[in-house]
């Protein structure tokens, strides 16, 4: 099916609930990909994405705490259950202690250019995952084996009473947004190269409607209908010229 051109709405609104989603996830799991991606790039993680995630992580301990301390005038009756031993506000804590070390490599890394071929890879995977069947695919590993592990890990733990509810909470719902944000890059790859196919193999049948050679099959499978018989060949190469257009590669 043809879709609308760069600027026209359907796209505009597309994209920009697509950046939204995107920019949600990469908020809510940047705190994982420090410790999952230790040797990112300078530039993957955006400006918005840095100061939401900062945001994010200043909140949630004082939401944390403010929930803590109104369940107290709660009138219950039974015994509470045992906390964890690592709250929201200590995962806080080693997150800004990891967005320290690694605000000291990338400044190393912005003022040596030389010493990094891609700034926005986020860098191979932990060792870990080579133990799996998939782990040595790229896009397997972050859509799938990353959030797995991680959500596996907040259920294990709060089960033990290592970590508490709030903070397995947090981890699982991080754990999808991983899983969403590599799947969103991963479906942004496959549009391109999609599209750019897509263009060639509408570029033989554009050549027939030029010749006015096409048949109804051939205009089918590129959501076409065939010209008038008695439409002028000025006409015709104009408007097929417009039809080229809007099969161009988008970013």
């Amino acid at each position: 099916m043809i879709r609308n051109d760069e600027n026209g709405p359907l796209n505009q609104l597309e994209n920009v609930a697509t950046n939204l989603v995107e920019l949600l996830c990469a908020i809510i799991a940047m705190a994982l990909e420090l410790l999952l991606r230790p040797w990112h790039g300078t530039r993957y993680f955006t400006l918005p994405t840095r100061f939401g995630s900062i945001v994010l992580m200043l909140f949630l301990p004082l939401a944390s705490l403010f929930t803590a301390q109104a369940s107290r005038f709660l009138p219950i009756g039974t015994q509470q259950p045992p906390e964890g031993l690592f709250s929201i506000g200590s995962f806080s804590k080693l997150y800004f202690l990891l967005c320290f070390v690694h605000t000291i490599r990338l400044w190393y890394r912005m003022l040596h250019m030389e010493r990094e071929l891609h700034s926005e890879f986020e860098g191979p995977a932990l060792p870990l995952f080579q133990l799996f069947p998939t782990g040595s695919r790229f896009w397997p590993c972050r859509i799938f084996l990353e959030p797995i592990l991680v959500l596996a890990l907040a259920l294990l733990l709060r089960r033990f009473f290592i970590i508490t509810a709030g903070l397995s909470i947090y981890l699982e719902i991080s754990a999808f947004a991983l899983g969403m944000k590599s799947f969103i890059g991963w479906y942004r790859a496959w549009e391109y190269l999609r599209i750019t196919i897509d263009i060639r193999n509408a570029a033989p049948i554009l050549a027939k409607m030029i010749d006015n050679q096409a048949t109804e099959e051939d205009l089918a499978t590129i959501h076409l209908a065939g010209f008038p018989k008695n439409l002028s060949p000025d006409i015709r190469q104009s408007t097929i010229a417009h039809i080229a257009r809007v099969f161009e590669v988008k970013k």
